[in-house]
């Protein structure tokens, strides 16, 4: 029996259950290993704790189809302003703590999924803050060099991923904290379209514009995340349902904008990593285009200079009334900018946001997306302590525009800088192209090839896993011309259409060789049959019906079951129109015909 290793990704825990290396049980040493002094936790689940989880998860197991439980056994985290019942919920403040008696909507999917919550991580308090030192329970040190900051709020939750002690962690970002520590953490930070996952249950920091986020260690894995969290919640008044159109791809070459005036406060090595992303990307065939970044620094500005402070104090309000010393002193000078603000200022910055965001959106409309450093420079502890507010503020240069502006992120490693600290880089684009930024920042993360955090291990796949849609989909089973490198796959590609896996049949089809060109089979039902190769892509749903619409009879859409029982969407054959035609079963599957069409290669 195996232990659980650091660094694993989600496919690595995945398969070390289904290959029986690992079991559920291996989770209670696991964490017993992790110590709760270590500064990034606020809350690590205890024997007991874990014990009752884990006992539901093998009594839901036993009477569930494993499909349901894709997430089965693996351990995440979870930033302390986020709640779980039964779990104390402290935003890093003590005084604040309070036992959670409902699970926030975002946990209770990943929880409904398999996922192992095993604790509850450090934040600067309140949400509020880009540096992980402003917690009453400890700066939370780099993955890298423990003398410079990790970054926040999301501070801990960044950290344990980048050491490898989760693969998957979640964060909230108001202003950047779920894409700043991934930056310095040399790790995946993904900001979605606001309001696409549910923040109920989530401690407010500005109601209006706050949104879940979730660190990896690949953005794959974000990506997978990103699909069990895609849902609207009618109980969250700022929840959106998802358009449904298909998503948005990259275009064809890649087109970034970057800004026309880069800032990275004197830091020159942080300045030549992100020239060094850049050709990488040229490298890749990106154009790239200058853009006036002038709305941008604008309209990032009016987060903690225009009304949204007061948004950030009339959480809180209630709470200070009662514990007016119980604040970080930073945030009691952040807050105090929000105590006069009138409802003339509240109207008046959202006429200004709503101009600046128009601006925006005009300069993104053509290209995939803006390219920048995820944060200009990167600060120490020490320096951060003694100008904590000006140098916040510096970090948050290329962030804190992006929710605002109705805009979706994707924090990924870039370049790494001289000194060996990570150089992240951050794709943003517009609402509801979270799809574009994962397919762009997956092109990168593949061609750059960088160790996995903190952990100097690289992926086991070589990056060659395909990355999974976000987007609503439909399963669907090709097994012809549609395939992988054959002359109909574009229909799907060219609509958002992504690879998924290879599968078989049951044993209950029979294939045949159809007329016309381009060559193309019949899988029609045959009990008893034979198991015939066919692979699954998830298809953007806005895009299924025009691809039901191409397909030419004698070829239909019906449902293909598989040899591991499940019952899927795919390309069949009328009966009638395969009578006289050669039958090809005996091959297995269509591309070993195209192989060897002389006759079945030998078994």
């Amino acid at each position: 029996m195996t232990e659980p290793r650091p660094g694993w990704t989600l496919a690595e825990w995945q398969q070390a259950y289904a290959s029986g290396a690992i079991t559920t049980a291996a989770l209670y040493d696991y964490v017993a290993r992790l110590s709760a002094q270590d500064p990034v936790w606020i809350t690590l689940a205890d024997r007991a704790r874990l014990a009752t989880e884990l006992e539901a998860l093998e009594r839901r197991r036993a009477g569930s189809d494993p499909a349901s439980l894709p997430l089965y056994g693996i351990p995440f985290a979870v930033k302390d302003n986020i709640d779980v019942a039964g779990w104390p919920t402290t935003a890093a403040c003590p005084e604040f703590s309070y036992i959670a008696c409902t699970t926030a909507s975002a946990v209770a999917r990943l929880q409904a999924a398999g996922a192992v919550l095993i604790g509850k991580t450090n934040m600067d308090q309140f949400a509020t803050g880009l540096s992980g030192t402003r917690s009453p329970y400890g700066s939370v040190p780099n993955s890298f060099d423990p003398a410079y900051i990790s970054g926040g709020s999301s501070s801990g939750s960044a950290v344990v991923v980048a050491r490898g002690l989760v693969p998957f962690a979640l964060g909230t970002d108001t202003a950047g904290s779920g894409r700043v520590p991934a930056g310095f953490n040399n790790i995946v930070g993904l900001k979605p379209t606001r309001g696409w996952w549910s923040t109920r249950g989530v401690v407010p920091a500005c109601r209006t514009l706050d949104c879940v986020s979730v660190f990896a260690l690949r953005v794959a894995d974000a990506a997978r995340i990103a699909a069990l969290l895609a849902f609207p919640d009618t109980e969250d008044p700022y929840s959106r349902e998802h358009p449904g159109r298909a998503a948005p791809r990259p275009f064809d070459p890649m087109r970034l904008a970057i800004p026309d005036a880069l800032e990275f406060f004197g830091d020159t090595q942080a300045a030549r990593a992100f020239a060094a992303t850049v050709d990488a990307l040229k490298a890749l065939g990106a154009r790239i285009d200058t853009i006036d970044f002038a709305p941008f620094r604008a309209l990032a500005e009016l987060l903690y200079g225009g009304p949204w402070v007061a948004e950030r104090l009339a959480t809180l309000t209630p709470f200070l009334e009662r514990q007016p010393t119980a604040l970080h002193p930073v945030l009691r000078e952040v807050f105090a900018a929000g105590t006069d603000l009138s409802a003339r200022d509240a109207f008046t910055g959202e006429h200004e946001r709503a101009r600046l965001a128009g601006l925006i959106a005009h300069h993104l409309r053509n290209v995939d997306a803006l390219l920048v450093p995820t944060a200009p420079t990167m600060y120490t502890i020490e320096e951060m302590m003694r100008d904590p507010l000006r140098l916040n503020t510096r970090l948050g240069f290329y962030t804190n525009f992006v929710n605002l502006a109705d805009l979706c992120a994707l924090a990924v490693p870039g370049v790494r800088r001289e000194d060996g600290l990570p150089a992240g880089v951050t794709f943003v684009g517009r609402a509801w192209h979270d799809q574009a930024l994962a397919s762009l920042g997956h092109t990168l993360e593949r061609h750059l090839d960088l160790p996995l955090g903190a952990t100097q291990r690289r992926s086991a796949d070589g990056g060659t896993q395909a990355l999974p849609t976000m987007t609503p989909s439909v399963p669907l089973i090709v097994v012809g011309a549609h395939m992988r490198d054959l002359p109909l796959n574009a229909a799907l590609t060219s609509r958002g259409g992504v690879f998924c896996a290879q599968a078989r049949t049951a044993p209950i089809y029979r294939l045949y060789a159809l007329p016309g060109a381009p060559a193309r089979p019949g899988l029609v039902r045959d009990d008893p049959g034979t198991s015939i190769e066919v692979e699954i892509w998830d298809i953007p749903i806005g895009h299924f019906g025009s691809v039901v619409a191409e397909v030419p009879a004698p070829l239909t859409i019906g449902t293909v079951v598989l040899e591991d029982g499940r019952s899927l969407k795919g390309f069949l054959a009328e009966n009638h129109a395969v009578q006289g035609l050669t039958d090809i079963s005996a091959w297995g599957g269509w591309r070993a015909y195209l192989a060897h069409p002389n006759g079945p290669p030998s078994r």
